[in-house]
């Protein structure tokens, strides 16, 4: 299996923070994603970006790989299966089998625990009763774990999206294979950030006959700096002109589920809520949709813009009239 440089890759230092890994993984995402990019090799670039990173954000794959390099996935899927012989032996001694001429060594073609470990995971086996149970044991395949980015658009109308994953699976030899697998994932309508979906038996195959593991993808909402959510609820900042707040006239907002009309009460400042209710995330119980007010002055770079600003001078207004430094 050729080795890769996981954190070449992603272009991060192997002291990168988890949050750092992540950050960069989104950008390089974003710029490879093959329904997008014009990028030369994008394809190949983002199943690398994505491989890579299924590795590196997860603490215990990231140790086994800077650990074992190229060979992690079969060191780590060999100490599971140690660890799950060593539940079925510890359980077997603990149901009376122990001092009845009962030996786990015995049992398993002679020798002590790690000897039929070594055997196992090294292509070899022991005694005929040994291998016979060794041969019918089964695991079922290793849980996945993924994550995506959508428009927040996508949680209001639902959707369908495409992703392409780097899959890994260790035959009965603890041959390691890597393949890419695309799937078309389906985005439910009202989805929160953060809540994962579960693709059951689109994980990793099972060994030895065992059941395939399911994929979980956790579903993120695309960054935006006029808008914020807060679990149900949307907040907007919605640039406003003077005269729409003094005079209290009505707008139209570019909502994420639609445009929405409100109307400014008279004399707003910029900073004010508006509510409109059940226009955030819908669900059973939709969240609100909140629209901050953000007043916009125009400049004053023209004489007309100028003299108007003059004439404002003659209003009776302080805006510092009941301001306290401290």
């Amino acid at each position: 299996m050729e080795y890769k440089d996981y954190y070449k890759i992603l272009g991060v230092s192997k002291s990168a923070t988890a949050d750092e890994i992540k950050k960069k993984y989104r950008k390089l995402a974003r710029k490879y994603h093959p329904d997008v990019s014009k990028e030369p090799d994008a394809e190949k670039n983002f199943k690398d970006v994505a491989e890579a990173y299924e590795v590196l954000k997860d603490p215990e794959k990231r140790q086994a790989y800077d650990q074992y390099g190229k060979d992690w996935k079969a060191a780590k899927d060999q100490e599971k299966y140690r660890q799950e012989y060593q539940q079925q032996y510890q359980g077997a001694r603990g149901a009376g089998f122990q001092g009845q001429g009962f030996d786990f060594g015995d049992a398993f073609g002679g020798g002590d625990y790690s000897d039929f470990f070594e055997n196992l995971f090294g292509g070899g086996y022991g005694g005929g009763a040994g291998r016979s149970r060794r041969q019918s044991q089964s695991f079922k395949g290793e849980d996945l774990n993924a994550s995506i980015t959508i428009p927040l658009e996508d949680a209001y109308k639902g959707s369908t999206r495409r992703i392409t994953l780097q899959t890994q699976s260790v035959d009965a030899n603890g041959n390691v294979t890597s393949s890419p697998t695309t799937l078309n994932v389906k985005i439910p309508k009202g989805l929160h950030d953060g809540k994962k979906i579960r693709l059951k038996g689109k994980g990793s195959p099972g060994y030895n006959g065992g059941a395939n593991g399911d994929l979980y993808i956790k579903v993120e909402y695309e960054k935006n700096k006029n808008c914020e959510v807060d679990g149900g609820d949307v907040y907007i900042t919605y640039p406003v002109s003077p005269w729409e707040v003094a005079l209290g006239e009505s707008v139209n907002v570019a909502a994420p589920g639609g445009n929405i009309k409100l109307k400014i009460p008279k004399n707003s400042q910029s900073g004010k809520k508006l509510r409109a209710k059940g226009k955030g995330i819908p669900s059973k119980t939709p969240g609100d949709l909140y629209v901050i007010l953000k007043v916009v002055l125009p400049s004053a770079d023209d004489d007309k813009a100028k003299k108007i600003y003059e004439e404002m001078k003659t209003l009776k207004f302080n805006p510092r009239e009941n301001y306290k430094a401290f």
